[in-house]
């Protein structure tokens, strides 16, 4: 039976007396109407109270997607408001629906954070305590949750559609919406505070090049370096810290990618947003319940090496694929992309170097060291500062070895110059020095003027 049947004419497939009177419209004659819900408990318990009716009625394999399920919840709400005999304002009662309606098929209070463009970042830190970023700024906000279970049936309705789960057995999972937003889960007993999720929200329409020179995050001169270093297919790390835009930065650089070339992108959570014709995305998939059938982003690296890339970018480098990956660039797929945390270029190479000793095999340190020299062409780091702005800090070349180290020079950097206002003020200015692969990009059919770099300025 539909949804529909089951609403029948009052809610009891439309049985009518003998004057054609369903039992809706006895329920009405019945029942006095009564006056909207005064306070925020009253209004609560309204709102559950009508949202378990619903969910006992409405037949549990009804496609939540369906484009004619919010029509038919609709005629459902309509009925029960019927039969409390309650009044409300339009404006209430719409209220009522999409909060309900957001409970039943959205995800529930978030729905208002998801909406909201400003915000950048949702944590959730028990039921309680919700927190957002705007501008880089983390407050609180004064979206709540009922209690942990209501938080869990959230997550539920977050994992369940990727075939993943959260429970005891498994208590924290990485998970992604359908819009591209990142989501972080753990749950007691690991997490003290009660279920907690972290979404990296993803912007409805994908940051351009022009967009990070609005905000300030690099300067035109940088822009059009890397996009040249794109297009003549230089290796490019992306560094940062947590939450510093390492992947937006990873985003906007992939799309200067000739779209005549073959890309494959490997995640953990597919967050990349790739406008080329060419563009395979691959992702990461844990163990199921009995602990099997896991396919790591290692396994992804080394199976894309099989599908004939062009080009490979990896989210981020974590652990043993790093090696994987230093292997792909020194083996004919130049112009290959991957972001690492760290809190500088120099760190980068020291992460970079664990990450190769985590594949497990017995290379000695020089050898490692030769193959990042040899692999990676650039680092560009971004840092987020203490006002929450982002920004390209340095953007550093590498330049090969000299003895057992590996050398390097920046050719952009950032420099700050004081606070105003609670504001970081500073410039990003090149250094003055080109980088040893220009030949590659003057051979991309590209010309950089010198003031790129900061030759024949007049530097104050």
């Amino acid at each position: 039976m539909s949804l529909l049947d089951r609403i029948g004419k009052g809610g009891s497939g439309g049985d009518t007396g003998e004057r054609g009177t369903s039992k809706l419209d006895e329920l009405r004659v019945k029942k006095a109407p009564t006056s909207a819900p005064q306070g925020p408990n009253q209004y609560k318990d309204l709102r559950t109270r009508i949202q378990n009716k619903l969910l006992n009625e409405i037949d549990p394999s009804t496609d939540p997607n369906s484009p004619n399920v919010r029509a038919q919840i609709q005629q459902l709400f309509e009925t029960i408001l019927a039969e409390e005999g309650l009044i409300l304002s339009n404006k209430d009662k719409r209220s009522l629906f999409e909060n309900i309606l957001a409970e039943i098929l959205g995800l529930g209070p978030l729905e208002i954070l998801m909406k909201e463009e400003s915000i950048t970042e949702v944590m959730i830190n028990g039921p309680k305590n919700v927190f957002v970023e705007v501008k880089g700024i983390v407050k609180r906000s004064n979206i709540t949750f009922e209690d942990d279970a209501h938080v869990m049936r959230i997550i539920d309705r977050i994992v369940s559609p990727l075939g993943r789960r959260v429970d005891e057995s498994h208590p924290y999972e990485d998970a992604r919406l359908p819009d591209g937003s990142r989501v972080n889960i753990i749950i007691p007993p690991l997490a003290l505070n009660g279920p907690t999720v972290t979404i990296r929200k993803f912007s409805k329409k994908p940051l351009t090049i022009e967009d990070l020179i609005r905000f300030g995050s690099m300067t035109p001169e940088i822009a059009e370096f890397l996009r040249a270093s794109v297009i003549a297919a230089v290796n490019i790390v992306v560094s940062g810290g947590t939450g510093s835009g390492k992947t937006t930065l990873l985003n906007v650089l992939s799309n200067f990618i000739p779209s005549d070339e073959r890309v494959i992108t490997v995640e953990n959570a597919a967050e990349l947003q790739l406008q080329g014709e060419h563009v395979v995305t691959l992702e990461s998939r844990p163990p199921n319940i009995e602990g099997k059938g896991e396919v790591t982003i290692r396994d992804l690296v080394i199976n894309c090496l099989r599908m004939r890339p062009d080009r490979i970018v990896v989210g981020e480098c974590r652990g043993g694929e790093a090696l994987d990956m230093l292997q792909a660039m020194n083996t004919g797929h130049e112009g290959s992309l991957t972001t690492a945390h760290s809190n500088s270029p120099r760190d980068t190479i020291a992460r970079l170097e664990v990450m190769c000793l985590m594949a497990g095999m017995d290379l000695p340190q020089r050898a490692i060291r030769e193959q990042i020299a040899s692999a990676v062409d650039m680092i560009c780091h971004q840092s987020r500062l203490r006002d929450g702005s982002r920004k390209v800090v340095k953007v550093t070349e590498i330049q090969g070895m000299e003895g057992d180290v590996i050398t390097m020079s920046d050719i952009f950097e950032f420099e700050q110059t004081g606070v105003e206002a609670g504001k970081v003020i500073g410039r990003i200015r090149p250094t003055g020095l080109r980088p040893k692969f220009i030949d590659r990009i003057a051979a991309a059919g590209i010309h950089l003027p010198p003031s790129v770099f900061g030759i024949g300025r007049i530097r104050h």
